[in-house]
């Protein structure tokens, strides 16, 4: 009898195993078409609200892609819809390529990154407070060479092969702004550095070494560095918010900023990418202790943000929650991304865009935080979007007032030809008018055109063109136009006058 009741008890314990496992693919599978669906909803809201056209996602888990799906359109006028394979600018998450490689090549014992830059670029002499400055290469990956982060601004226009060293070249004539390995301060043009002494050291240009050396050999076939280098009918138009909607724009080509800003790339490709610095990528091309390396941050220097601190490419976020954070965002005029990875439970989200939008990056923390089953924070403002707004208003009134002035211009000269007012003799009190009137217009223009220098930091009309909304573009050349005007009716007032009946 007692063995009978054993049999039975152990009989049971054997089906609620069985009968527990059977369902546990469901659970598992129910959890995640739940989340997909929530994901899908999250995305959906997002991009409506922040006006980008298109958005392409890729999560991967345990070295797994385990969603990808594309959202929107890479082309709004054609209505190409964003795939896996749609190619978008990276912008700064490129710097982890261009770290990676620096990180490589030490390995390979062709360079230190406790060396002072110009053992690779003799000629790149800055100074700080009039004295010149010794620069690691470590100080250039953590941005604490001491680099103005306004030195983006300065950055020349140029598709040349020799653009990278007209790049670098252009900070011979910029002080630095703080003591170098002293602080934290972000500044693009550091990574153009690296690019540069990768160069060096290589004795390739950057672009074909990161595509031969990194890219390749890690299955990134489909990727580029630069746009020079794409050859492929799959790359998105790039967009810019503008008078409260998306406007196609195509800024000037930064060949000499592709170490910083311009690997092209998609989500089949970030896939890969993304379970290489997850250490469980199936292709063993690139040494896993580089790659964890190239994780670990400058904690030499106060943190940029809460807990946070820099690495090589990276952000890493300290351990909230008993979890450590990997990240990075990309913004470039017209296109913007974001990578995260939690590397205890090996899940990476990748989030590329063809809009500048900070919304990107509030995308991609919130479908990591719904992957793994946090409250996600729906609320974001875009510095972008509220300037845009605010600007639109501001056009309308100044070319309705524009209007107002050319119809007023219209009608006094109508009125001249007519004979209703005639040709006068410059008097004093005429004189003094038109002194009065031509300063008050120079003083509105001069005012306009020195406007981006008193901004902190200091900038230029070129670079805000570029970088802002086109709304910005769109108010400048409206108020240009619009005090023309003004001044033309008021010299017909100042040189005529009403004839009498």
């Amino acid at each position: 009898m007692k063995m009978k009741a054993l049999l039975k008890i152990y009989l049971s314990i054997i089906v609620t195993i069985v009968a527990f496992y059977s369902l546990t693919p469901t659970i598992v599978n129910a959890d995640a078409n739940e989340k997909t669906q929530m994901i899908d909803q999250f995305i959906q809201e997002q991009k409506a609200i922040s006006k980008i056209p298109g958005i392409s996602l890729v999560i991967v888990e345990k070295g797994k892609t385990v969603y990808e799906k594309g959202f929107g359109y890479a082309d709004v006028q054609s209505k190409t819809p964003v795939t896996s394979n749609t190619l978008f600018e990276l912008g700064s998450t490129s710097k982890a390529f261009t770290g990676l490689a620096i990180l490589k090549l030490e390995k390979e014992g062709l360079l230190k990154r406790s060396d002072d830059v110009r053992k690779y670029i003799p000629w790149l002499e800055l100074e700080y407070n009039g004295e010149p400055r010794t620069i690691t290469i470590n100080q250039l990956l953590y941005h604490t060479s001491g680099i103005a982060t306004n030195t983006i601004t300065n950055i020349p226009k140029s598709n040349e092969e020799n653009a990278l060293g007209l790049t670098v070249k252009n900070l011979l004539d910029q002080p630095l702004n703080r003591q170098p390995g002293s602080s934290f301060e972000y500044a693009t043009v550091n990574y153009d550095v690296l690019g540069l002494v990768i160069e060096k050291v290589s004795k390739q240009p950057f672009d074909m070494y990161i595509k031969q050396h990194i890219l390749e050999p890690i299955n990134m076939k489909d990727s580029f560095v630069g746009l020079h280098q794409v050859e492929s009918n799959e790359m998105a138009s790039g967009y810019k918010i503008g008078l409260m909607r998306e406007q196609e724009y195509t800024p000037p080509i930064y060949r000499g900023n592709i170490p910083a800003g311009y690997i092209i790339s998609n989500t089949n490709d970030i896939a890969n990418w993304l379970k290489l610095q997850l250490g469980n990528s199936q292709i063993n091309a690139i040494e896993n202790k580089i790659i964890q390396e190239s994780h670990i941050p400058d904690q030499s220097v106060e943190p940029f943000d809460k807990d946070t601190y820099y690495a090589s490419g990276w952000g890493v976020r300290g351990k909230e929650d008993k979890k450590q954070y990997i990240f990075h965002a990309g913004e470039n005029p017209t296109f913007s991304s974001y990578f995260i990875m939690q590397p205890d439970e090996q899940i990476g989200v990748a989030v590329l865009s063809n809009m500048n939008s900070s919304y990107t990056t509030a995308i991609g923390q919130g479908v990591m935080d719904l992957w793994e089953g946090k409250t996600v924070n729906t609320i974001h403002a875009d510095n972008f979007q509220n300037l845009d707004k605010t600007l639109s208003l501001i056009c309308v009134i100044v070319v309705g007032f524009g209007m107002f002035l050319s119809v007023l211009l219209l009608q006094s000269l109508q009125k001249v030809i007519k004979k209703q007012r005639i040709i006068v003799a410059l008097n004093m009190k005429r004189a003094l008018l038109l002194v009065f009137h031509s300063l008050s217009v120079a003083i509105i223009i001069a005012l306009i055109m020195m406007f981006p220098k008193v901004l902190p930091g200091g900038s230029n009309w070129e670079f805000i063109k570029v970088w802002g909304p086109t709304s910005i573009t769109v108010l400048f050349y409206s108020v240009i136009v619009s005090s023309v005007i003004y001044y033309l009716v008021g010299l017909i007032k100042i040189f005529t006058k009403k004839e009498k009946n």
